[in-house]
């Protein structure tokens, strides 16, 4: 189980390029938990937004991207630039934010 869980976190970074270990930190600073229920992130309960659980088994990303590590990480940056009328704003993070943010969410 210990190996399992530590191959899907690499395979998560590999995939993403960013660090698990920082996105919880980054879900609270920008105000992700508000909107998403984010598995492992205590608080996160939000109803706003779709359950962020499971993701990387997701076909597509908002229902407009293909489930991509560099789509996630341009939809988290920017989602206004693909759905014009999502409620999901513009927050600031940036890139490298979103690399940690998507290997967080491929690995849970």
């Amino acid at each position: 189980m210990v190996r399992e869980n530590e191959m899907r976190i690499a395979a998560a970074v590999a995939l993403s390029g960013g660090d698990p270990g920082r996105a919880p930190a980054l879900f609270r600073r920008y105000g992700c938990s508000g909107c998403h229920t984010i598995p492992g992130i205590p608080g996160a309960d939000g109803q706003i937004g779709p359950p962020l659980a499971g993701l990387s088994k997701h076909v597509y990303i908002a229902g407009v991207l293909e489930n991509r590590s560099d789509n996630l990480v341009a939809w988290i940056v920017a989602p206004q630039i693909f759905s014009p009328q999502t409620a999901m704003p513009n927050t600031g993070i940036s890139e490298k934010e979103a690399r940690d943010l998507a290997a967080y969410l491929y690995n849970h």
